[in-house]
């Protein structure tokens, strides 16, 4: 199923795919922030089949991607998921489960190669482009019983941190829909944000995992280079594209890692991971990671001339949280550092080659390199000016790429001597500096992601919970080659202890297979004197207000403003919108709240307060109650 069909996925939709819908598949109890060992359990118990775990995804992205917040984060569904998920319950019924990943449904970014299905790249050059194969970690999927449910949406040839494409159009995060996810994998962050399926695969070549993660409140880990193969995925940089898995918790991210991590011929740069033991990540989880363990800080990324006051007040806090639970939290410096990192990434000279090469091993595409789309109005606006510089680069000069090249090596050994000075575990850091930036808008600011990607070393985003602004937050762990397993140590022991992730508001439980309809409600000023009564309609799965206010028993007193007002520890705060000019007795119209506003709505933290001319400094006010 495509792009063109998921616009119009409602229920009589999926009823097309073979699904029944029954009752208890679109309460969405069974699905809704479940994790990986909770949906086992409830099918090992008989409680529900992987059939109606698919049907009740489905239903989700019915009533969420193309409708409600319209997060347009699928572009394609596998129309033999429900037949697969019949398979894999007669499978469980007459031989037991493969593993923990039996009959799990899991997302997969649009550039790796799922068979039969598009890989687009996020490029309307690829639309019509279907893989005979699929990817290694698919693959390894597939062969460890997940289901694939479809594929996800991408920024444009995974070009950016944000996610905006030609074939897709802008994907928008779950918890603003005003805002990106982040990218290159911000329909995968989106997605699993949302709980359109258990897990999903991204890749990154620079934040492309950890970004989304940060901005979807989940756990995405950018492995030690070489841990997992990148066979089959679209390459961005053959050098510095790792793929691997989100999740909305440690042991989902873990059971993942177990699934696809490991050696590929097809792949020479795991070639080591033939020489390890067999991932057991999952079962190498212990509570109380954090006791006793370093964790050191790079201070000069928490400047507050560099990082969002917001987000530093809600790391700092997370630090200090970190601390309480044992952690020893030592700040390290490393002179040069920006510099350092900046000066060894590849990706502009390596592009054009890999692509091209992507593409003659795997024919059938309408096209054979990124010079057959650069400049050919093939490509959205956000990726034209990238695609035209970097076709170009493949001819310049060698010299600058090998000196790039060595200068990975420079970057790596003063990450790990900097780590060996100060004898931690990890180095901790922010994954975005910046908030999700509104759709339209580039990201911003000094970034954190060429840590990770120029010196090879895996990194974990962790979910910190949210700022004062109601978006999410994340902290980076940076561990030394193949030390995954204790990454996630230290973020298990942060997630029992802190509990960081809050659902997004835009995606809320169905009901019924239903998403909560608008509410109405009315608020008037109190009796005496001037009174103001207002009638909302307040949509909350976009956050949108539509109001109609009119004042009366104004006598020979004038209207200056009726407020839409916070309060702020029980006292009157700051003024979020006028909702009347001075002089205006009626007056009607729409406001989009912020993220921090829509909170405010939830709690009760809103209130009314009339100004007239003879009471300049307010008469009365009333509070926003939603029945």
């Amino acid at each position: 199923m495509t792009i063109a069909n998921l616009k119009a996925l409602t229920c009589a939709g999926l009823l097309l795919l073979g699904t029944t819908l029954p009752a208890e598949a679109v309460t969405d109890r069974f699905v809704f922030e479940k994790s990986i060992p909770e949906l086992q359990e409830a099918m090992t118990t008989g409680k529900v089949t992987s059939r109606q775990l698919v049907e009740a995804y489905l239903a989700r992205i019915a009533a969420y991607d193309q409708q409600g917040p319209r997060l347009n984060a699928v572009i394609t569904l596998n129309p033999d998921a429900l037949e697969d998920a019949s398979r894999l319950d007669r499978e469980r019924t007459e031989k037991g489960p493969r593993g923990p990943l039996h009959g799990i449904p899991v997302l997969i970014k649009d550039n790796f190669a799922v068979a039969g299905l598009p890989t687009s790249d996020g490029t309307l050059a690829l639309a019509t482009y279907k893989a005979t194969a699929d990817a290694f970690q698919v693959r390894r999927l597939r062969d460890a019983g997940a289901i694939i449910l479809g594929k996800t949406t991408m920024h444009e040839l995974a070009m950016s941190v944000i996610t905006v494409s030609s074939l897709s159009g802008e994907t928008r995060n779950p918890y603003d829909p005003r805002r990106t996810p982040g990218g290159s994998s911000g329909g995968t962050g989106a997605s699993i944000g949302a709980s359109f399926a258990a897990a999903g695969m991204g890749s990154d070549t620079c934040g492309s995992i950890r970004i989304p993660a940060a901005y979807q409140s989940l756990f995405g880990i950018r492995g030690t280079a070489g841990l997992s193969s990148r066979s089959g995925v679209v390459p961005l940089s053959s050098t510095q594209d790792e793929a691997g898995p989100l999740a909305r918790t440690v042991t989902d991210l873990a059971i993942m890692l177990d699934a696809t991590v490991g050696a590929d011929p097809d792949d020479p740069i795991t070639k080591a991971m033939a020489e390890r033991p067999a991932p057991a990540y999952r079962e190498g989880l212990k509570p109380g990671g954090l006791k006793g363990a370093r964790i050191g800080v790079l201070q000069t990324l928490l400047a507050p001339e560099k990082m969002d006051a917001a987000m530093r007040d809600k790391t700092l806090a997370a630090l200090e949280a970190m601390k309480a639970e044992g952690a020893e939290i030592i700040d390290v410096t490393i002179p040069d550092f920006e510099p350092t990192m900046r000066a060894a990434s590849v990706i502009a000279y390596e592009f054009a080659r890999d692509f091209a090469a992507y593409l003659a091993r795997h024919p059938g595409a309408p096209i054979t390199s990124a010079s057959d789309i650069a400049g050919k109005g093939l490509v959205h606006e956000a990726v034209d000016a990238r695609v035209k510089q970097r076709s170009a680069a493949a001819t310049q000069d060698e010299k600058a790429y090998a000196e790039a090249l060595a200068k990975r090596a420079v970057a790596r050994r003063v990450i790990l001597d900097a780590m060996a000075a100060a004898g931690v575990d990890a180095l901790a850091y922010p994954t975005s500096l910046q908030p999700p930036p509104l759709r339209g808008a580039e990201m911003f600011g000094v970034g954190t992601c060429t840590i990770s990607a120029v010196t090879g070393l895996p990194a974990l985003s962790v979910p910190l919970g949210l700022s004062i602004n109601a978006l999410p937050v994340g902290l980076d762990l940076l561990g030394k080659p193949f030390e995954e397993a204790k990454l996630l140590n230290l973020a298990y022991g942060w997630e029992q202890a802190a509990h960081p992730r809050t659902p997004p508001f835009s995606t809320p439980p169905l009901a019924n297979g239903k998403a909560p309809a608008p509410s109405r409600f009315k608020v008037q000023t109190p009796a005496e004197g001037p009174r103001a009564d207002v009638a909302f309609i307040y949509d909350p799965l976009n956050a949108t207000l539509r109001y109609t206010a009119r004042l009366d028993r104004l006598g020979s007193d004038e209207p200056v403003a009726l407020t839409l007002q916070r309060t702020e520890d029980g006292k009157p705060g700051a003024i979020i919108a006028n909702l009347l000019r001075p002089g205006q007795r009626k007056a009607s119209g729409d406001l989009q709240l912020d993220t921090r506003a829509r909170a405010d709505i939830a709690a009760g933290r809103l209130y009314l307060r009339l100004y007239t001319r003879a009471h300049p400094l307010g008469w009365a006010e009333a509070p926003l109650q939603q029945q």
